[in-house]
């Protein structure tokens, strides 16, 4: 069992007690007083691309930034000009929950957040909307091309959005209906190494049309420039902000210097 696989199976656990402790008669009773959604992939095209990412910990890394609150840090992305921001909802291997997730969307007036978790059931779909997410995170590689039918037109029935997340070639047939879009991981699977050569050579064989974002590895403003020329719309950048001292002061120095590089090409 590798690592990716080690968390979806504790995923599967802890949704069996979730059941147990908030029924979904009880989430769905919660969708009527849900903050409103916001356009995912239309702030993409419009504001500078960047999705910036609240996470405590990560299972590579360790702990980044235990103590943080999203309100700490999502005012001051939004403030950045951010397209959207991805908010790590995962406990037992991110040190995430949907507390963090509630709190970052009445921390913004206009941005789209993203819940990024492990989503394999249609009980955390119904979960994200009534926490206030305006889209969802799903990841090809621990989905058939069913399940992920699935989630996505449940997606899609609450008025969410989603990121479909892509490793490779052989998973752009999960681009299904209710999929506004493409995310492409730079990160390999087996080996845990990542090469930025790999979302161009995966986006070349996604529908045209179909806005597209990089993920993992991005580090630097030339990285960035770079994916534009190739035909990205945006990049989900994580551990570069939030293991700074300041996460949004981080983001919002660059974020600066990318408009004004971006400006130039």
């Amino acid at each position: 069992m590798n690592y990716l696989e080690k968390i979806v199976a504790d995923k599967r656990e802890e949704l069996i007690e979730q059941r147990q402790r908030t029924p979904l008669s009880e989430l769905t009773a919660m969708l009527a007083d849900a903050p409103p959604t916001r356009p995912f992939a239309q702030s993409i095209r419009s504001r500078n691309g960047i999705i910036a990412e609240f996470k405590r910990q990560s299972p590579s890394r360790g702990v980044i930034h235990a103590n943080i609150c999203p309100r700490d840090v999502v005012s001051l992305y939004e403030a950045a000009g951010v397209s959207a921001i991805s908010c790590l909802t995962n406990t037992k291997h991110f040190g995430g929950t949907t507390s963090d997730l509630l709190e970052a969307v009445c921390s913004t007036s206009s941005v789209p957040i993203l819940r990024k978790e492990f989503i394999v059931d249609e009980y955390q779909v119904v979960e994200a909307r009534a926490f206030g997410a305006s889209a969802i995170l799903l990841i090809a590689a621990i989905l058939t091309v069913d399940e992920a039918r699935h989630l996505a037109l449940a997606a899609k029935q609450l008025g969410m959005e989603v990121l479909m997340e892509l490793h490779d070639e052989t998973e752009t047939g999960y681009i299904v209906d209710g999929v506004t879009v493409a995310g492409i991981n730079n990160r390999n699977l087996r080996t845990f190494e990542v090469d930025i050569n790999h979302s161009i050579q995966v986006s070349h064989l996604l529908p045209h049309g179909l806005p597209r974002i990089s993920e993992s590895g991005i580090r630097t403003i030339d990285d960035m420039l770079r994916l534009r020329r190739e035909g990205f719309d945006g990049f989900l950048i994580g551990e570069n902000f939030m293991r700074e001292a300041n996460p949004g002061q981080a983001c919002l120095d660059f974020c600066k210097k990318y408009q004004d590089a971006w400006q130039k090409m």
